[in-house]
């Protein structure tokens, strides 16, 4: 993301002011620890039918179908995508979720996202999400990964920047990403902070394949 003055903190606030929603599970110290491009020597997740529990390689699987990966099992992480929308916002980014626990659990499901400040994931501004492509199960070993992947409406222009829709383009520090049966989970860059207009995204849903 190009470093403009459009992550001035005078938008960190504005965003914040808005009404506060609760949302539980967050995890405020997650930060991402494989480098900007995402990369890991962790196991692999594994995509798998509804209703599934098969074993699979390191998965430690016994036969007993897997339960969803709690909040508490989940260290969550994000960094900017490759393949974004043109501009000078962040366009797109990449939340990656690795399963921190000692057992196999089950990822699915779209995520709800929201706009919120360093270490007050309570104080958040629920952004509007449209689900793309089909959600499946995935199932996650200890330590191994799972991505989704978020694109946002882009900021255009220098200096303060501006929304083709003719709104301010608004900077969160941090973002919290909300799981089906997984917690939420608060998110911060690797490098720069969140800035989008019109509070309006798409995502994928949770996947085993790993986007650009």
């Amino acid at each position: 993301m190009q470093k403009s003055s459009i992550r001035r903190s005078v938008w960190a606030v504005a965003a914040v002011s808005v009404a506060a929603v609760v949302m539980t599970g967050c995890q405020p110290g997650d930060t991402p620890a494989d480098g900007a491009d995402g990369s890991s020597s962790t196991p692999t997740a594994t995509a798998s039918s509804p209703g599934s529990s098969g074993s699979s390689g390191s998965s430690g699987s016994t036969g007993t179908a897997a339960k969803a990966c709690t909040a508490g099992s989940l260290k969550a992480s994000a960094y900017q995508a490759a393949d974004r929308p043109a501009g000078t916002g962040t366009g797109a980014a990449i939340v990656r979720f690795t399963n921190a626990g000692a057992t196999s659990c089950v990822l699915q499901g779209h995520p709800t996202v929201a706009g919120a400040a360093n270490g007050s994931p309570e104080l958040n501004v629920p952004l509007t999400v449209t689900p793309v492509g089909p959600a499946a199960p995935v199932r996650l070993a200890p330590g191994a990964q799972a991505w989704l992947k978020l694109t946002f409406v882009q900021v255009q222009g220098e200096g303060d920047g501006f929304c083709e829709s003719g709104s301010a383009p608004v900077l969160y520090p941090t973002m919290v990403i909300g799981l089906p049966h997984s917690g939420a989970h608060q998110v911060a860059l690797d490098d720069g902070q969140f800035a989008e207009c019109d509070g309006t995204l798409t995502a994928t849903a949770v996947s085993a394949a790993k986007p650009s």
